[in-house]
């Protein structure tokens, strides 16, 4: 079979299948706890073709360490709530639901955790002597984006913990730099997994496509964009935005 054709049509049973848990369940959000998975299966599936090679291994250990903690993330976040207010929405207005969640949802979910594995089929299919200086480089902005969505995540798990808030929206800590470190680590290690791509992958230029769409996905479309028009006319987040970055986290706190 060709080489991307297996990981392809692995992911699509994949996401096939949980498109019928979620109508059994009746909760699209199960598309979200299924998103890490999605990038661990092509990544094995792929590195299986490789025989193993070490730095192939690598690069697919680190989506590994990324997928599995956001799945487990998103699922306890989940779990005994309410479908997610966007699935509910479209459950309401769209004609012909089922059909349209299965291709606009699952399938074009499926599409873009395709695009996004790029690097990593890549590095896993055409593998090539590594330039160490490169891997190395990339490694480096993997593990910087890595810790920013991680500790991005755990401060303001805390801080939705605390009785008493000082402020409505977290602005300590990374959020004072940023104001999505989580979004901004997750298009970081993608990007550090390109530039891993072209030190250890014959044609990892071309899985420049996925730093790409990601970036464009998280500033344009369902990242920042949606996250932020419940709050945008609230003048205590007008006020926070104006101090601190949207994405690109500034050097300094003040």
């Amino acid at each position: 079979m060709n080489l991307f054709l297996l990981s392809a049509v692995c992911l699509l049973i994949y996401m096939s299948t949980l498109f019928v848990v979620a109508v059994v369940k009746k909760n699209n959000a199960i598309a979200d706890i299924g998103y890490g998975g999605g990038f661990i299966l092509v990544a094995l599936v792929s590195l299986i073709q490789n025989h193993g090679q070490i730095f192939a291994t690598i690069t697919s250990l680190l989506v590994l360490l990324w997928g599995v903690r956001l799945a487990i993330r998103i699922g306890i976040r989940n779990h005994g709530k309410p479908e997610d207010f966007r699935y509910a929405a479209w459950r309401k207005e769209w004609k012909y639901f089922y059909l349209r969640s299965f291709f606009q949802v699952f399938m074009l979910q499926g599409l873009i955790i395709y695009t996004i594995s790029a690097p990593v089929l890549m590095t896993n299919l055409f593998p090539k002597t590594v330039n160490y200086w490169i891997f190395g480089i990339g490694m480096v902005i993997w593990l910087i984006g890595y810790l920013f969505e991680v500790v991005g995540d755990y401060q303001l798990d805390e801080f939705l913990k605390l009785p008493k808030k000082p402020s409505k929206y977290m602005q300590t800590g990374l959020w004072s730099l940023t104001r999505h470190p989580n979004y901004f680590g997750e298009a970081a290690m993608w990007t550090g997994i390109f530039i891993i791509s072209l030190g250890a992958s014959k044609y990892g230029v071309y899985s420049v496509i996925s730093p790409v769409l990601i970036t464009f996905l998280l500033t344009k479309v369902s990242g920042i964009p949606m996250v932020e028009k419940r709050w945008q006319d609230d003048p205590e987040w007008k006020k926070y935005a104006k101090k601190t970055p949207a994405f690109i986290p500034k050097l300094s706190s003040k």
